[in-house]
């Protein structure tokens, strides 16, 4: 079977130095070491990786949580650096590799650019954001241009989670003991049901209304979305000012759901019936987590061949015109 994988990152020499220092990325300990070794393998390793558990193709995406930490000028520079470095490992690897583009969102006239630039000079299939600009959410006009520039290029953006806001990460997360309160403010909570709220202030700014046919790639099964939209929507409907269509029908109509780190049956099953087979999409997030763990699930799952098909592959190619 053919399986395309959508959140697969890689890192660059030039990203990791460029946030060297900063919170996350101080002092990383071995396993941290052992995952930016295989983020930066765009070559024979990664490969064999992929070979391993079956998977033909992975859709490339800088792992740049921390860009929002640095300066407009370091984080455009960090971001073409990186889009220059995959864009030659999918040249090297056509037939293995494509990629989504990094875009520096602190100045979003230059993010156009390069999403534009990697669009149609590389051919590359979207862009990626990650989490919130100065403790803004894409929903501000400020970033209006960038999304509409997708619209307009036919190809989605993939809202990938990042760390907290600093007034967020003190009031919810601090004060526990050990690292407990930064694993919760990321993988381990925070930034999924940041990232679910980040796709309801999309839906609730009219942004779908304005840009119909816009397309947006969450990962993690949902980001909590499939278990509370109903909820959501029931709270909602009553507020005074109208939207063209309820929650539920932006989510089935403008967001894409990926399977990314989401190993276990409940999650996907709830996914599955909120949001129905066709915007449901494979990925493993390679390499937080394993090719292998990612392919076992998706073999474990109890699917007609044809709805195995389209979540493993069909989905991704029609997407992102694969």
């Amino acid at each position: 079977m053919k399986i395309v994988a959508l959140e697969e990152h890689f890192t660059t020499p030039v990203y990791l130095e460029a946030v060297k220092g900063l919170s996350f990325a101080e002092n990383p300990n071995q396993y941290m070491l052992a995952i930016q070794a295989k983020q930066a393998d765009l070559g024979e390793g990664r490969l064999a990786d992929m070979d391993a558990a079956g998977i033909s193709i992975q859709v490339l995406s800088l792992s740049g949580i921390l860009l929002d930490k640095l300066d407009a000028g370091t984080a455009a520079y960090v971001v073409r650096d990186a889009n220059n470095t995959v864009a030659a490992a999918v040249q090297a690897y056509p037939d293995r590799f494509a990629a989504f583009a990094a875009l520096a969102v602190k100045d979003p006239g230059t993010a156009v650019d390069e999403l534009r630039r990697c669009v149609e000079e590389f051919g590359f299939k979207g862009g990626i954001i990650n989490g919130t600009c100065d403790g803004q959410f894409m929903d501000s006009p400020r970033f209006s241009s960038i999304f509409e520039a997708a619209d307009s290029l036919n190809v989605p953006i993939y809202l990938h989670p990042a760390p907290p806001p600093y007034s967020v990460n003190e009031a919810y997360y601090s004060g526990l003991p050990d690292s407990f309160g930064q694993m919760l403010s990321i993988a381990g909570w925070g930034w999924h049901v940041e990232t679910g709220l980040h796709v309801l202030r999309l839906m609730v700014s009219g942004l779908f209304d304005r840009l119909p046919n816009l397309q947006i790639i969450i990962g993690h099964m949902g980001e909590n979305l499939p278990f509370s939209i109903e909820r959501a929507e029931s709270v909602i409907s009553h507020a005074p000012n109208r939207l063209e269509k309820s929650l539920p029908d932006y989510f089935r109509s403008n967001i894409n759901v990926t399977t990314s780190g989401y190993f276990t049956e409940s999650p996907f099953y709830c996914a599955l019936d909120v949001i129905g087979v066709d915007r449901l999409l494979f990925s493993v997030d390679y390499p937080f987590s394993t090719n292998k763990q990612g392919r076992n699930f998706l073999d474990s799952l109890a699917l007609s061949d044809e709805d195995k098909q389209k979540i493993a592959h069909t989905n991704a190619e029609i997407l992102l015109g694969l």
